[in-house]
């Protein structure tokens, strides 16, 4: 019998550590599968087999595969698994978890959080009070792109948001400085011009700061936004997997 449960969840993409675990687990259940009649053991093995697919699919479910910095000060991001559900909302410094404290957008499709987040008030006083907002996407190219579409849906209609693709080779750096990845793209492209500026004084700015530094530097002329326009320095093009943490699929 446990030869059969073995054969069973060779079948299924897991991680043989989980396989290990789960056989264990049914061992302890089940007395190792002994004196199990014909009939019943049939039922513990499909039991078995509907446990491990709970178990990976659970572990897809929590996996991200994209994900999604909102920056305006604050600052927050929103991981996304395969099934485009947002799976993690992070805030950064005290605004950013503020927002992210206000706005229930666990397990909602990544539109859907947009469409909220947009509209809370935070969001909505900011760019009322021409602050500058900026989406910017990291993960698997397929995705990425989708996001980036929806994303370009809010651009468009303002001249106060942009959206671009990210850097994943960035997206640890950033977490390690306390930035957001979007943020810290932005901080980057401000101390390539002033090397003064530090992470500490990145964290404290808003992005229209950053920005307004930016075209003080440059005379307007290499801004990172443009009105109305998706922006984006990312080198996000071409990239397979997502980039936080160094994972890849």
């Amino acid at each position: 019998m446990r030869e059969q449960l073995k054969e069973a969840l060779d079948q299924v993409q897991a991680s043989q550590e989980m396989k290990e675990r789960t056989l264990a687990y049914l061992d302890r259940r089940t007395h190792g599968f002994r004196r199990a009649a014909p009939r019943a053991a049939g039922w513990v093995l499909a039991a078995a087999c509907c446990l491990v697919l709970m178990l990976v699919g659970g572990t897809l479910y929590f996996t991200p595969t994209a994900a999604i910095s909102v920056d305006v000060n604050p600052s927050l991001e929103l991981e996304v698994n395969r099934f485009d559900r947002v799976i993690s909302v992070k805030g950064y410094q005290e605004d950013g978890q503020a927002l992210a404290d206000s706005v229930d957008l666990g397990h909602l499709s990544y539109t859907e959080a947009l469409e909220r987040l947009m509209a809370s008030e935070t969001i909505v006083n900011c760019l009322a009070n021409e602050e500058l907002l900026s989406i910017t996407v990291v993960g698997d190219e397929t995705q990425r792109t989708a996001i980036l579409a929806e994303a370009e849906r809010w651009a468009a209609g303002s001249e106060n948001i942009c959206c671009g693709a990210g850097n994943p080779e960035e997206v640890g750096h950033a977490h390690e400085a306390g930035l957001s990845f979007g943020k810290y793209q932005a901080f980057l492209e401000l101390q390539a011009l002033d090397p003064s500026v530090t992470e500490e004084d990145a964290a404290g700015m808003t992005m229209r700061q950053i920005q307004d530094r930016i075209d003080a530097l440059t005379g307007g002329s290499a801004g990172q936004w443009t009105s109305g326009d998706t922006c984006g320095n990312g080198t996000g093009g071409g990239h397979h997997g997502y980039g936080w943490g160094g994972r890849h699929e």
